[in-house]
């Protein structure tokens, strides 16, 4: 298949695929940039900006959801995936984006959301006018209640954002009757992709965005879709931790498994530049994990288990080992990730008190100096390891989660969901501090509307503009380690091997003569013998005749 709209030639190593290595900023295009003036991100400003990524020194972007929406879940209800939603732009302003984008040497990945629609889906609509037992039903999943006259739902299973994972509908004539499956949202209806219509439809969707030069997608909900046809009850969650890891009927069913079989002949197809897909994928084992990166399936998946990893030497080493030794047997990439637009953001996690990293907004103290001098450590060790990295929009500035929104701002379903207990994710995607001393920071072309979630004054100091050229700011720790990587022969794709180190510290060496040593205890450690340092989180400790890395700090070394 010939690309419609080919690309100029992107940077890249040339003894492996561009993707295996390869530094991804994620942008939340609703608090990346406003270029209209209405307080809201879009197509535009993402243009506008394009320099700053391009100087920053990431090889790509990922575009979370701009389809036309309701917006009941940030876009991740889509109701036509084919069309950019009119608060974001137009089709044409993305497709000017994609050129200009590769112009500067920067390739795209999209969103696609292919486990749910939004109920304002044409073929949602369809289903509800169309009647038990039709074809326009057949493409979600519908179920006949239980108990009786149908009124108890299906099964027990418990949605995502809170309270049950079925709705009950009200038929042509008025009466109450099937069931519908939401895993999230009720206004996110799942689809049934045992239906031949269904995969027909998203195999031309990835052409239609292939088409206008997208280099790849992450897949949402990637380990969802297929669902076990019995639809058994289960037994009450044992943790609060990520709801999609403990085993369950609707995730990691063997069938989805042929769904990325048939999407990665579709990607291939483009051989000139074939395209990647990243998944979202919360499985029980790095394992399960590894089924899902198989030659023939998709091309990397995010470690979770990594983010989720406390400020730990031992389980961070942990994650990274089983990590590491379950993809090797499949030939993929690692892919790392601190930060993203559903978790709280890593600068607060890492200084919370042990254990509570990842207690809802607002529920513990946060020491937000340790958490920053831990972030721009840990910053440097996934630049370090083996594979490709993604940033979050904002780790860059090291921003914090903002814990203290007015409640009459929150918007996530979470909390609605959840009858206000959980604050939601809201915290995290608060808009990007580009420049000024008062909101919204240069994040309105215009500055006529206020941002559509509120900044906090202390971002006055995180700017990017005040990062610019603030010597030893996060920007220039990203801004160096970014060119250094670049240029760096040991660094991204390959292996790497542990070195010894005392208790609480992380050293390890790759070829040729690279090393990273990460400080996770409180006290100032030795370093290992080395002939130039070549970049520290923080100032290094000299005296008595040698060098000494601080706690919470970590430093890469010219070790040959």
């Amino acid at each position: 298949m010939a690309d419609m709209n080919p690309k100029p030639a992107l940077p890249g190593r040339a003894d492996r695929p561009w993707w295996r290595d390869a530094v991804i900023y994620q942008v939340y295009i609703r608090s990346f940039a406003d270029g209209s003036g209405d307080g809201i991100g879009d197509v535009a400003g993402i243009r506008s900006r394009l320099p700053y990524l391009r100087d920053l020194g990431v090889d790509a972007i990922w575009i979370n959801p701009w389809y036309v929406s309701p917006q009941a879940d940030a876009g991740y209800d889509v109701a036509d995936y084919r069309r950019i939603d009119p608060r974001l732009g137009t089709l044409e302003e993305a497709e000017a984006l994609l050129e200009e984008a590769h112009e500067h040497g920067i390739r795209v990945i999209l969103d696609i959301v292919p486990n749910h629609t939004s109920d304002r889906h044409p073929w949602f609509q369809e289903a509800l006018a169309a009647g038990p037992g039709s074809r326009e039903r057949e493409r979600y999943v519908f179920r006949t209640g239980r108990g009786p006259g149908g009124g108890e739902p299906p099964t027990n299973w418990p949605a995502a954002f809170g309270g049950p994972a079925w709705q009950r509908v009200a038929e042509a004539d008025g009466s109450l009757g099937e069931w519908y499956l939401h895993l999230f949202a009720p206004e996110q209806p799942d689809l049934n992709w045992e239906n031949p219509e269904v995969m027909a439809e998203f195999d031309s969707v990835l052409r239609f965005w292939f088409d206008r030069g997208v280099d790849g997608f992450r897949i949402d909900v990637a380990n969802g879709l297929v669902k076990d046809p019995a639809f058994p009850d289960v037994t009450p969650r044992a943790s609060e931790g990520p709801p999609f890891v403990e085993r369950h009927p609707a995730w990691d069913q063997e069938g989805v498994h042929e769904v990325y079989r048939r999407w990665r002949r579709i990607a291939d197809a483009y051989r000139d530049d074939p395209r990647v897909f990243v998944g979202e994928i919360w499985v029980e084992s790095a394992e399960r994990l590894a089924r899902y990166l198989r030659p023939d399936e998709l091309h990397t998946a995010f470690n979770f288990d990594f983010l989720l990893a406390p400020w730990d030497a031992a389980e961070m080493r942990r994650a990274i080992d089983t990590t590491t030794a379950a993809i090797q047997g499949v030939g993929a990439p690692a892919t790392w990730v601190l930060s993203n637009h559903d978790v709280i953001r890593h600068v607060t996690r890492y200084g919370r008190p042990e254990g509570k990293g990842l207690a809802p907004a607002g529920t513990v103290s946060t020491d937000l100096e340790l958490g920053t001098r831990r972030a721009r450590a840990a910053a440097l060790l996934i630049l370090a390891l083996p594979g490709n990295a993604y940033v979050y929009q904002g780790d860059e500035l090291g921003l914090w989660e903002v814990e203290d929104l007015p409640e009459e701002v929150l918007q996530d379903p979470l909390w609605v969901r959840s009858g206000h207990r959980h604050r939601g994710r809201d915290g995290c995607r608060v808009p990007l501090p580009w420049s000024g001393d008062a909101t919204p920071f240069g994040f309105s072309a215009s500055g006529s509307a206020a941002p559509w979630l509120p900044q906090p004054a202390a971002w006055r100091e995180l700017t990017a503009d005040a990062e610019a050229t603030a010597e030893g700011s996060m920007l220039t720790l990203y801004r160096a380690a970014l060119r250094q990587r670049r240029g760096e022969p040991a660094l991204g794709d390959g292996g790497f091997r542990w070195l010894e180190a005392p208790a609480g510290v992380l050293a390890l060496s790759r070829d040729p003569g690279f090393a990273c040593v990460v400080n996770l205890s409180s006290e100032s450690v030795s370093l290992p013998p080395h002939e130039a340092v070549l970049l520290a989180s923080a100032p290094l400790e000299e005296g008595a005749g040698e060098v000494r890395l601080p706690g919470g700090c970590a430093v890469w070394l010219r070790t040959a």
